[in-house]
């Protein structure tokens, strides 16, 4: 099982000169981990193992226990060896967001916030990974936990906390280093799940049907009991002629929240108020003379009555996405940028704000399908902790696999048209 360091590749033979090989060991640095759970079914044993040889560091296994069975865990521990002991401070750290533990492990270090949004040096920056710390020898999960954020200790109610940079206050209690935190990577399962079939990254060559029915079917057991689903949305589900299957969805209640920006609600109360969308009429695909006008015109109309409530009494939101979630209690977050017309109300325009308002809306989220979308989706997967079921469609292979890249290791994504996922998707969950 890899218990025999001499035939594995990273097997370090003895100097011939004995001083020198005395001189190398003074020099090196080493410290044992554990690794729980199923480690190797889930390959995270072999991943631990690459990672100590890719970094030129050497292990050898203390104590092995296989599982004798699918439900039994398995248990190592492992002397990793480095050459100094930066290196193996450093890959320490790297094996810890594999799920590696020290096996003497010892309370986390603490720093105060000196400065207002800015954090101490030495701050431990988290994964999305669910995620433990040692306080006073009890080990406490991590809430709210989101990648790239520090961990915030309250001792008096024994909880830690994700805490954004920006919202870093003086006086506050900061996890520094890496002593005492303990990241659980995400195992196999030990049945087939839904999402199944997404693994292995994007494709456009995947069984359709099976994936949409698989999504439906992750879909329908978060509502059974009452998990929220979101939908990250952009444009070209309007531009696409999709917007009635997402208000469909609304209706029967497979939506709780969207996310989206300005572009969104202005195509699709186009739509409501004149049938196009960007100017295209949405039957046709023909031109509409002075149709480039059309998303300034609901903009403004949209103003003028002061808000998306009032705009629905004075029946200009027709019977799309806008109406469905307004009618529906959807909850509505849209972040604007730069480059928006109007905007829209409703639309946020300081993007701390808007992002504070995500982050407390994904609470509670269970499944997360992401739409022709590709700056709103990544912000999103920075924010939802790695055990969201995330699937990302798009007609682009490059905006399916670009969250995978930026760390929401956890997205599954479908190369497809986004109007034929949602008209199937929704014929799915009739």
């Amino acid at each position: 099982m890899g218990t025999d360091t001499a035939n594995h590749p990273n097997h370090r033979p003895e100097a011939a000169n004995g001083k020198g090989a005395s001189r190398q060991r003074a020099r090196e640095a080493s410290a044992e981990i554990e690794l729980r759970g199923h480690i190797i079914d889930s390959y995270i044993l072999p991943r631990v193992w690459g990672a100590i040889e890719d970094a030129g560091a050497h292990f050898r296994v203390v104590e092995m226990q296989v599982g004798q069975s699918e439900t039994e865990p398995s248990y190592a521990r492992i002397e990793v060896i480095a050459h100094s002991k930066k290196r193996l401070t450093e890959l320490l750290n790297q094996l810890q967001q594999l799920g590696a533990v020290p096996a003497a492990p010892r309370d986390i270090r603490t720093a105060r916030v000196t400065q207002p949004g800015v954090l101490p040096d030495d701050f431990y920056s988290t994964t999305n990974l669910p995620t433990f710390v040692s306080l006073d020898g009890r080990w406490i999960e991590v809430e709210r936990i989101e990648m790239d954020v520090a961990i915030l200790i309250d001792r008096a109610a024994g909880r830690a906390m994700a805490c954004p940079m920006h919202e870093a206050r003086v006086g506050d209690e900061v996890v520094v280093g890496f002593d005492g935190v303990r990241v659980e990577p995400l195992e196999r399962p030990r049945q087939r799940e839904v999402f199944g079939f997404m693994q292995g990254g994007a494709s456009s060559e995947r069984a359709k049907a099976l994936a949409i029915a698989e999504v439906a079917e992750a879909m329908r057991a978060a509502r059974a009991h009452g998990g929220k689903i979101l939908f990250v949305l952009g444009p070209a589900v309007v531009h696409t002629a999709a917007r009635e299957h997402i208000a469909t969805l609304i209706r029967r209640g497979y939506i709780q929240t969207i996310f989206g920006g300005n572009a969104i609600i202005a195509h699709d109360i186009e739509a409501a108020m004149f049938g196009t969308s960007l100017g295209i009429d949405l039957k046709t695909g023909q031109p509409v003379e002075h149709g480039h006008r059309n998303h300034l015109r609901a903009i403004n109309a949209v103003r003028a009555a002061g808000s998306l409530e009032a705009a629905r009494a004075q029946g200009l939101l027709g019977n799309g996405i806008v109406a469905a979630a307004l009618d529906h209690g959807v909850e509505l977050v849209l972040a604007g940028s730069i480059r928006d017309d109007g905007p829209m109300p409703g639309v946020i325009t300081d993007s701390m704000v808007a992002q504070n308002r995500m982050r407390a809306a994904v609470q509670g989220i269970e499944v997360a399908v992401m739409a022709a979308s590709m700056l709103h989706a990544i912000a999103t997967g920075n924010m939802l902790p790695a055990t969201v079921h995330c699937v990302v469609v798009d007609i682009n292979p490059a905006v399916v696999t670009k969250l995978a890249d930026r760390g929401t290791t956890q997205a599954m994504g479908l190369v497809t048209d986004v109007e034929l996922f949602l008209q199937a998707l929704a014929e799915t969950l009739k």
